[in-house]
């Protein structure tokens, strides 16, 4: 099989960037894939393709976020290549925040559906379950409805693709009795990485107190340091507050604001942008992970690589993290959300009893282990060979 991907990737900063990366490094891996043609954004540096593979990778560094000629770029570069199929990594706003270039990159889906490539599309999110005030979308309710409207006429091109697959039971409940599409199916998000079982045992000095992402939207780290400043008040343990990512890009300026805001906190730790040879020493060295979110937009892969190094977690019990947490396995303690007061109790359960710690990070391991990006790849693979097969019996040629 010669497989397009079209997906952000390393070291570029568009969402589902680790996702991609991930994806494309497990099924390089696959022997029935000869040849992957990575559909990438444009970034100044090389792309990071720094893992095995047994099968040759073609980057083609072809769109960029907010562009209107990613439509016609991506359609290029794919139809030159000739793929014998398609997965595209997408969410609403993977090709742009602006609502004309991201609309006209969901349409890519419906295009080679209909030049007869076999064609998945792995949906992230869907707007029916996002609270838009919420993520930092709009405040507005006139403009709430305008987002909605739009975002059900683009799932409507996105459900025109082969087979949409989605992260979250509840997403495909939604889609199917909305949309009354059959061609929605549930793949689990997976867990990037498997490594060997950790130790559990935290490294000398404060205990670190980590969350990860892009922030300024739904994400905001300043209940995490206000919870962090009531419990060194009362706490016997020493606490480094580390925030890994960067800004969201729908909030530029949002670290550099925290940054002064709370200069004068004490082992506060800001890492900027995490590379992925990185992330195991900022997971492996942390005493718990946090997630100081007022909503959700799709599964968590901050959740799954918390459990793949065996982290114990404090989140929200709201929208998708409650889901997940129930569905594949994962155990967290629990706070209200935008409530310092409950986000420290929740935290100092945890700090304050290794035993419970350690119970909750293998817990955690163990669900992520049930799910690797291994078998993700190859659930991937039998619905492409399933869709050939139907196009076989059809009479389709494929192109």
């Amino acid at each position: 099989m010669k497989l397009a991907i079209v997906t952000a990737f390393p070291p570029s900063k568009v969402t589902l960037t680790e996702y991609g990366y991930h994806l494309v490094k497990h099924f390089a891996l696959k022997d029935e894939v000869d040849e992957i043609v990575l559909i990438t954004d444009h970034t100044e540096e090389e792309k990071q393709i720094d893992f095995d593979a047994n099968c040759k990778i073609t980057v083609k560094d072809c769109w960029k976020f907010n562009s209107y000629a990613n439509i016609v770029n991506i359609y290029k570069a794919i139809s030159a290549e000739k793929p014998d199929a398609i997965l595209f990594n997408l969410q609403f706003m993977k090709f742009g925040d602006k609502k004309a270039a991201a609309a006209l990159g969901l349409m890519l889906p419906m295009i080679f559906k209909i030049k007869r490539i076999p064609t998945i599309v792995l949906l992230h999110n869907i707007l029916e379950t996002v609270d838009l005030e919420k993520a930092g979308f709009t405040q507005n309710k006139l403009m709430q409805k305008v987002y909605n409207f739009i975002g059900t006429s683009l799932t409507r091109l996105v459900l025109q693709a082969d087979l949409v697959a989605v992260t979250i039971s509840k997403y495909e409940y939604i889609l199917k009795s909305k949309y009354k599409k059959k061609n929605v199916m549930l793949i689990p998000h997976g867990a990037f990485e498997t490594p060997e079982e950790p130790s559990y045992d935290l490294p000398e000095g404060p205990k670190k107190i980590m969350t990860f992402g892009k922030f300024g939207t739904y994400k905001k780290v300043e209940i995490l340091i206000e919870a962090i400043e009531k419990l060194r008040k009362t706490s016997k343990q020493e606490m480094e507050i580390v925030i890994a990512g960067t800004d969201s890009p729908n909030t530029p300026g949002y670290i550099e604001s925290i940054k002064e805001k709370y200069k004068n906190v004490p082992n506060l730790t800001f890492t900027g942008y995490v590379e992925e040879k990185d992330v195991p020493v900022i997971f492996g060295e942390s005493a718990v992970v946090v997630f100081p979110y007022t909503s959700t937009t799709g599964s968590s892969g901050v959740l799954h690589q918390a459990g793949s190094y065996g982290k114990a977690v404090v989140l929200p019990d709201l929208g998708d993290l409650g889901i997940l947490v129930r569905e594949e396995g994962y155990r967290g303690q629990f706070f209200t959300p935008s409530n310092a007061d409950s986000l420290a109790k929740a935290i100092d359960a945890i700090i304050s009893n290794d035993g419970y710690r350690v119970e909750l990070g293998k817990r955690n391991y163990k669900a992520s282990c049930s799910l690797p990006m291994e078998k993700i790849a190859d659930m991937y693979l039998e619905q492409f060979h399933r869709i050939k097969n139907k196009n076989f019996k059809n009479g389709m040629s494929v192109v």
